[in-house]
């Protein structure tokens, strides 16, 4: 009588030698890499750190004692309070006015067919093309027209048209991703459009929104082009120019200069500290076509 059951044959044998799969590789290949590259972040962050916290004329290498007459300086002296205020308007004001328009225009391209919008994509990415530096001209003349000169909205402006082709297309195809659906659903349900999507869209919006956000609160936090052609009053500069400012012709206060630079870049650490879950997820989402 045959056997029913089909004997099953041994596993080939496992080709020796010292080959590894890639899920193999020795940490120490990974780690080396790694640290070589922190060693190489890390050490001019240290160096700032150095020359803003050591006392002047010290030349060594560990910041003992450690004086914070530099940040003193640069905010009281430099006034560097006023320049810190000037750059949080304009980030915060940035941010609102190109998430808006954002969230309108990628709505737009996301949910609406219409003749010139393959041409209308086209023009927002040859845009991304063209270098801030070519439209201070024509900027500096429309404002000047406007008579907005020497004021902070004609760079909250002037920024917020640099960051809306990227963000358009950013969260329009954020948008792509969520299913249509959810919308018709709720049309269904007694909603109109723009309550749909207020309700059922925006809140999936999130990772977007914060990425498109983050995204241009920090460029215009540290964008000095346009701060420097549109504002001549020393109060209305922001922190980029305020850096500037502390280099001379003839010399260079070392310790101010790094205590302003740890000054302009703590917001943006702690910014991208809080949100690096969200700006991954968003970039990534809003990178891949629905």
């Amino acid at each position: 009588m045959v056997s029913s059951e089909v004997r099953k044959s041994p596993p080939p044998p496992r080709p020796r030698g010292r080959q590894r799969a890639w899920d193999e590789v020795p940490r120490w290949h990974i780690y080396l890499p790694l640290s070589i590259y922190l060693l190489f972040t890390l050490i001019p962050f240290y160096w700032i750190l150095l020359f803003a916290l050591r006392p002047a004329g010290s030349t060594s290498l560990v910041p003992w004692p450690i004086t914070f007459d530099h940040f003193e300086k640069v905010w009281t002296e430099r006034q560097f309070g006023t320049y810190f205020q000037n750059s949080v308007l304009v980030g915060i004001a940035t941010l609102l006015m190109t998430t808006l328009v954002a969230l309108a225009g990628g709505y737009a391209l996301a949910r609406f067919d219409f003749k010139v919008k393959r041409a209308f994509m086209l023009g927002l990415l040859c845009s991304q093309f063209v270098p801030g530096a070519l439209l201070l001209v024509p900027l500096f003349e429309i404002f000047a027209e406007l008579q907005m000169i020497n004021s902070l909205g004609s760079v909250i402006l002037a920024e917020t048209v640099f960051q809306l082709p990227l963000s358009i297309i950013l969260i329009g195809n954020f948008i792509k991703n969520v299913p249509y659906s959810l919308e018709e659903a709720a049309w269904v349900d007694g909603c109109n459009r723009f309550t749909a999507f207020r309700i059922v869209v925006l809140p999936l919006l999130r990772p977007g929104l914060i990425a498109v956000g983050s995204f241009a609160f920090v460029h215009s936090w540290n964008h000095f082009l346009f701060a420097l052609m549109f504002l001549n009053n020393q109060d209305k500069q922001t922190i980029p120019v305020g850096l500037n400012t502390l280099m001379g012709a003839d010399s260079v206060d070392y310790g101010a200069l790094a205590a302003g630079g740890i000054i302009a870049a703590v917001p943006v650490v702690l910014v991208f500290a809080f949100i690096q879950k969200w700006l991954i997820t968003g970039f990534s989402a809003g990178a891949v076509k629905g």
